[in-house]
């Protein structure tokens, strides 16, 4: 008979599941200005069990993929992957993520009590350009033409509610651009 292991996903125990939400305002650079577009996503995050990296590193690590579509026409306009890791020892975060314009990046902190107490989860996370441990790649014609220079996102989980926000730092069109979305989320299994 094999053994049954329980992962322990600590924080990341919180965002595991389908969650919905229809009240997002994506705020996104155009040529000529700003484009303001309501929309709905779906982010589902599912168990990908642990890992140990060097015999000695060991991560919890969930799955996800996020679809955001627009209300104005249902089109799909963001569609990204990754995966959120936690290590228990160091009791770090840390969120990758692709996006099919050719740009990644690791996000990632350390957690401390005041980030997950009383059914509470709190996460701001941010990768830069130019932090050493916290990068950003992306192909060169993105670097040329949508530059993203840095990446924050603030996740806070509580009663089957997410309040999710996300902040890019792009150079697009000749100038800097302050790229937000903002969404609230239910847990819907």
């Amino acid at each position: 008979m094999s053994e049954i292991i329980e992962i322990n996903y600590g924080p990341l125990a919180a965002l595991i599941g389908v969650w919905k939400g229809d009240k997002g305002i994506d705020i996104a650079p155009e040529s000529d200005g700003t484009e303001e577009n309501p929309y709905y996503e779906t982010i589902t995050f599912e168990e990908g069990g642990d890992l140990t990296n060097g015999e000695e590193q060991v991560l919890a690590v969930l799955h996800y993929r996020k679809i955001v579509k627009r209300k104005s026409d249902d089109g799909i306009f963001h569609d990204e992957t990754g995966y959120w890791m936690w290590d228990a020892k160091e009791n770090v975060i840390m969120h990758s993520l692709n996006i099919p314009r050719a740009v990644s990046l690791l996000a990632g902190a350390k957690l401390n009590d005041s980030n997950y107490k009383n059914g509470k989860l709190s996460i701001d996370i941010s990768a830069g350009i130019d932090n050493e441990d916290w990068g950003i790649v992306q192909s060169p014609f993105m670097k040329q033409k949508a530059l993203t220079k840095n990446y924050r996102q603030e996740l806070t989980v509580e009663n089957g509610k997410m309040i999710c926000s996300e902040t890019t730092m792009l150079e697009i069109y000749g100038r800097a651009f302050e790229h937000t979305d903002k969404n609230e989320l239910t847990l819907q299994s």
